[in-house]
C-alpha cells in the first residue's frame, strides 16, 4: 500500500505540476508537433518544417474563439470538460454501426494535442480523461482557448492562429476578419484532408454554417457569446 501510494503522489506531481506550470507558460511544442517531426525524419522529408508561434489573447482577433467554439464545443463555456449528450450520441452510433461522429470537448482536443498521440483507443481516451479533468480544473477557460488556438493545425505543419494567420492570409492573427475565422475553423476536423489555400466545396459550406452559428450565439446570449470567460 505505501508503494502504491508513492507511485500515486509521482504521477499526480508529474502530470499537475506541467500544467499548473502551461497555465501561465507559452508551451515551447506539443505532442502534436514532436510527431509530426519525428515522422518527417523517419520518412526522410528534409522539406518538412513545423510553423509555430505563439501569440497571446489580446493579439487574436475576437472572431477567432467564437469561430473555434461554434465549429467545435458550442457547450465550452458551459461545461467541465466533457459534453455528455455528444458522448452519448456518438456512443449510440458506434452501436448501431453508424460513422462516429467527434464527442471531443476544445478541453479534450488541447489534453490530446499537447501529451497524447492520435490514435485512438481506450486506453489513450482514458489518460486524455484524466488530463482534460486537471485542465478544467487548473486552467481558466479562456487559457484553455487561447492554448487551442496556438496549437491547433491549420494545415500540414501550420500550427497555431499566428502561423496559420500569416501562411494563409499573410497578415496578423488580430487582423483576421470573421469570414477568414469561419473558414479557418472550418478545416479543423481534419486539416491534412481539407485545406485553407484551396479550399473545397465541402469547406466553403462547412464555413458558411459556422458563420450561421457565430451569429446565432452571438443573438442568444444578448452580448458577445464569450464575453465571460
Amino acid at each position: 500500500m505505501k508503494y502504491l501510494k508513492r507511485t500515486v503522489a509521482g504521477v499526480l506531481l508529474l502530470t499537475v505540476i506541467p500544467i499548473l506550470v502551461l497555465r501561465w507558460v507559452e508551451p515551447p511544442t506539443s505532442a502534436f508537433m514532436l510527431q509530426k517531426r519525428f515522422k518527417a525524419w523517419w520518412n526522410k522529408d528534409n522539406g518538412f518544417k513545423i510553423q509555430y508561434r505563439w501569440v497571446n489573447w489580446e493579439r487574436i482577433s475576437p472572431h477567432a474563439p467564437l469561430a473555434v467554439v461554434a465549429a467545435e464545443d458550442q457547450k465550452f463555456p458551459i461545461h467541465w470538460g466533457f459534453d455528455r449528450e455528444a458522448i452519448t450520441d456518438a456512443w449510440q452510433e458506434r452501436v448501431e454501426g453508424i460513422r462516429v461522429r467527434g464527442a471531443s470537448t476544445i478541453s479534450q482536443q488541447v489534453a490530446k494535442n499537447l501529451f497524447l498521440w492520435p490514435a485512438k483507443s481506450f486506453i489513450r481516451k482514458g489518460i486524455e480523461a484524466y488530463f482534460t479533468v486537471l485542465i478544467e480544473i487548473l486552467w481558466p477557460k479562456q487559457r484553455i482557448l487561447e492554448v487551442y488556438l496556438n496549437i491547433a493545425e491549420f494545415g500540414n505543419g501550420v500550427f497555431g492562429v499566428a502561423a496559420a494567420s500569416r501562411t494563409f492570409f499573410e497578415k496578423s492573427p488580430r487582423r483576421l476578419t470573421r469570414e477568414e475565422c469561419a473558414l479557418m475553423a472550418a478545416v479543423l476536423p481534419s486539416p491534412s484532408r481539407l485545406h485553407l489555400d484551396q479550399p473545397s466545396s465541402y469547406v466553403l459550406r462547412r464555413s458558411d454554417w459556422i458563420l450561421e452559428e457565430m451569429d446565432r450565439l452571438d443573438r442568444i446570449s444578448n452580448q458577445p457569446y464569450l464575453y465571460n470567460l
